[in-house]
């Protein structure tokens, strides 16, 4: 019996420690690809495609593997004092969400995404990470952080976003289907983090001097284009879903969605975004954002002004009724005053 106990103590020993030389063997090998893949030179290159190949390759593995990937990366963000390095460990990251296999992108959001206890911003990157000479590519990484962070929120929130290219995304029908069986309030959530997207992709910094030309911002401006493009797609679905429910949404939820609206032109009016594509009121998502709001506008006002009749009837009912409260319910019994200046002399 102590032999075949021992026999067995050994076995989770051997199993533990094989467990423990897998891990360290993915780790050094995730550290060796992010390395190769967002290497200081050239400063002004996007990630090779072989490298970007070899990091996607850790999602047909195990998910020890996929894990040290994406630790690696996002290890690799927070101790490079360089913008550049910066901006390719985000193109790497990028690729990883948008091309990766699931057990790749599943482990994104845990990585990469405010910690609910600690409260912990991985993707906030401070203005102090990098020299203040190198501000112009500083400022694209920290923009492109902020932007990684709402494209993972809104992955997670929508299930099909953020690219529409990734063979697992299901078809328009079955995600059309999704979104009838949604309550009003989560496609309005869905909705939120769409337009959360819109919004930041339109504070792009500018295209100075500095960083006219160069391949590393290019790449991003072309992938945020995608992206940008992607959110339209997903948004129009849910604006004419909207469409269709406007009868059945509550005041409230009618606000929330005006509200929405307004930020997307907003966003629009403001928009700098250094790509060829400029957007036009004459754009086919423009004008169903546009008509939707004009249509739910109309429902507020006419909920507002429902609610004030309702209210103003509340009040003259309760009125009446204190007034119905004097009155006694039973046969009037005639009164007789003390005093007898009225009586017939």
């Amino acid at each position: 019996m102590g032999r075949r106990f021992r026999g067995i103590v050994g076995a989770v020993k051997d199993t533990a420690s094989l467990s423990k030389a897998t891990l360290l063997s993915s780790s050094s090998a995730a550290q060796l690809a992010v390395l190769r893949a967002t290497t200081h030179q050239p400063s002004s290159e996007p990630p090779d495609p072989r490298h970007l190949a070899t990091l996607l390759a850790f999602g047909h593995g195990s998910r020890v593997a996929a894990a040290a990937c994406v630790s690696a990366l996002a290890a690799r963000l927070h101790s490079t004092h360089d913008p550049a390095v910066a901006l390719k460990s985000l193109l790497a990251l990028h690729h990883l969400l948008a091309r990766g296999a699931f057990i790749l992108r599943d482990q994104l959001p845990a990585a990469l995404l405010r910690h609910p206890a600690s409260g912990r911003n991985p993707l906030a990157l401070p203005a102090s990470a990098f020299p203040s000479a190198a501000f112009p590519l500083a400022s694209w990484a920290r923009w492109l952080a902020r932007l990684l962070e709402l494209l993972l929120v809104a992955a997670t929130v929508t299930a099909t976003f953020p690219s529409s290219h990734h063979p697992n995304v299901v078809d328009p029908h079955s995600s059309n289907d999704r979104l009838a069986s949604l309550l009003n309030r989560d496609l309005l959530i869905e909705l939120e983090a769409l337009v959360s997207v819109i919004e930041e992709i339109t504070r792009a910094p500018a295209s100075t001097a500095a960083v006219k030309g160069n391949k590393l911002i290019t790449e991003a401006v072309r992938v945020v284009e995608e992206y940008r493009v992607t959110a339209e797609q997903e948004m129009v679905v849910r604006v004419r879903e909207l469409g269709e429910r406007i009868g059945s949404l509550g005041f409230a939820d009618s606000v929330e969605l005006v509200c929405l609206l307004r930020r997307l032109e907003e966003s629009k009016d403001r928009a700098d975004w250094p790509s060829d594509g400029r957007w036009t009121d004459d754009d086919w998502f423009w004008v169903e954002v546009r008509e939707l709001k004009e249509q739910v506008e109309k429902v507020v006002v006419r909920k507002q002004e429902e609610g004030r009749g309702r209210l103003r009837r509340e009040k003259l009912g309760s009125s009446s009724d204190r007034m119905m409260d004097r009155v006694p319910s039973g046969p009037i019994v005639p009164v007789r005053f003390s005093s007898s200046r009225w009586v017939d002399r």
